[in-house]
């Protein structure tokens, strides 16, 4: 039998469950999606009974199962999403979320109380207020639903939650709770004092490090069972544990993502960044983050060129880097993209393409698109001395991305890395007692280095 870690990895639309051995090699996998379900108010949600379900049934049958032999489980899930129990540890609401719209009287009635707005978001390191920071749908819950909020024993994190259907025991961590919640105060290092003044600290459990395990008899079987951690700083982890020198991790996708888990100016300096956020480490320290709508921009302007030039909607993955083209639009250039999921000050009234061929425009776009990329990786470093970016998602293989970012940062080392089980191997490792050298990241996560093109 082999000695295996289990790792339930809970995305929006992908449900997945991994095994690790105790090298962090996959060796099992399976996956399943739920179509989602309606709120009380006819918002789409999770179907937390059909996931509670699926979480039991897969885990007992690894149980069963003859060539493995489970020694840990852990949990890694997206965040903003709290599950609420009543003294009888059941489920009081549905999953509440984070795209459902928050009432402007809620919020103007908070920040009557608690604003200034830019002051309150500087403190708690969030873009904005509304569902997406899960403390203010506890404020919500006790103005709009009082009924409900007052039968409220506990609320956890939904990575909480799931370690909760296993262990019976309800925990806080520091990753669900640094992740733009609007209840912490980065400042003082702990809840903000609207939490409370509102009594909210008081269904709110114990705050445990991230790395806490708990022993228990789990059918008859003694395994250990982490209090789960949130998915953007799963994956950051294996980073942290293998690299020793500061850098940046910008995980890129629909969202790309910058973090600095090595700032010392964790609170953005400029409050009206609205794309500047903090996450915590599992320990508890700050990491400045930025983000940007890149994926989806992407996305919207590739499918208008590949219309525009008639070409298969797969040509632009064919597209390498040619420096004649570079140089030529670079000589002169000017901003000809109008963005529409994306705000910038450089973007024109409307798009122009001058082009003949989809190359060019292609390159353009790529140009401007890095530039976008550039000026989110610059605030998430601010002032802070680093010279290591690793770059990883879907963006890693793209040839003009990596070589423009590597030219433009050419006093810095770029890297990167194929991290396809990101979040799900970072919740194995945060309960591991196993240490992870230099070599972890060239080993498991295919890592490249790049180095700048030589202008002529």
């Amino acid at each position: 039998m082999i000695d295996v870690t289990a790792v339930f990895d809970i995305g929006k639309t992908n449900k997945k469950f991994f095994l690790f051995d105790n090298d962090f090699k996959e060796v099992y996998k399976e996956y399943i999606l739920f179509d989602e379900i309606k709120d009380e108010d006819g918002h789409p949600t999770e179907n937390l009974k059909a996931l509670q379900d699926w979480l039991k049934r897969v885990f007992e049958n690894i149980l069963k199962a003859s060539e493995f032999n489970v020694k840990a489980i852990n949990f890694s899930t997206y965040g903003a999403s709290f599950v609420h129990l009543d003294e009888n540890g059941d489920v009081l609401t549905p999953l509440y979320n984070y795209t459902k719209p928050l009432d402007e009287t809620i919020v103007t009635s908070f920040l009557e109380k608690y604003g200034p707005k830019d002051a309150f978001l500087k403190k708690t390191g969030c873009g904005d207020l509304n569902m997406l920071n899960s403390g203010m749908q506890l404020y919500w819950l006790k103005y709009s639903k009082p009924e409900v909020y007052s039968k409220i024993k506990y609320s956890l994190h939904l990575p909480q939650y799931l370690s909760y259907i296993f262990s019976g025991v309800p925990l806080s961590e520091f990753t669900s709770i640094g992740c733009h919640t609007a209840l912490w105060d980065y400042s003082k290092k702990d809840y903000h004092e609207w939490v409370y003044k509102e009594g909210i600290n008081k269904i709110l459990p114990t705050i445990v490090s991230t790395e806490t395990s708990i022993n228990m008899n789990y059918n008859g079987k003694r395994i250990k069972i982490g209090v789960g951690i949130h998915d953007s700083s799963a994956a950051l982890l294996p980073y942290v544990r293998s690299i020793k020198k500061k850098f940046i991790l910008v995980s890129t996708g629909t969202w790309s993502i910058t973090f600095n888990p090595f700032t010392e100016h964790p609170i953005s300096e400029d409050s009206k960044e609205i794309d500047s956020i903090n996450y915590m480490r599992i320990n508890g320290k700050a990491v400045k983050a930025s983000s940007l709508f890149l994926g989806n921009e992407y996305k919207i302007q590739v499918s208008k060129l590949d219309k525009h030039f008639g070409v298969p909607d797969d040509y632009h993955r064919k597209v390498k880097f040619d420096y004649d083209t570079y140089f030529e639009i670079n000589k002169d250039f000017k901003h000809m993209f109008k963005w529409e999921s994306v705000v910038d000050e450089s973007m024109p009234g409307m798009t122009k393409i001058p082009y003949e061929t989809y190359e060019q425009a292609y390159h353009q776009l790529m140009m401007e698109l890095v530039g976008l990329q550039i000026k989110s990786i610059n605030k998430a470093i601010g002032n802070d001395d680093i010279k290591h970016i690793y770059v990883d998602g879907g963006f890693s293989n793209n040839d003009l991305y990596i070589k423009l970012l590597s030219h433009y940062f050419n006093d810095k080392k770029l890297k990167t890395t194929d991290a396809s089980l990101g979040s799900a191997l970072g919740a194995a490792i945060s309960i591991s007692d196993k240490k992870l050298n230099s070599k972890f990241l060239k080993k498991n996560y295919s890592l490249k280095k790049h180095k700048p093109f030589i202008s002529r």
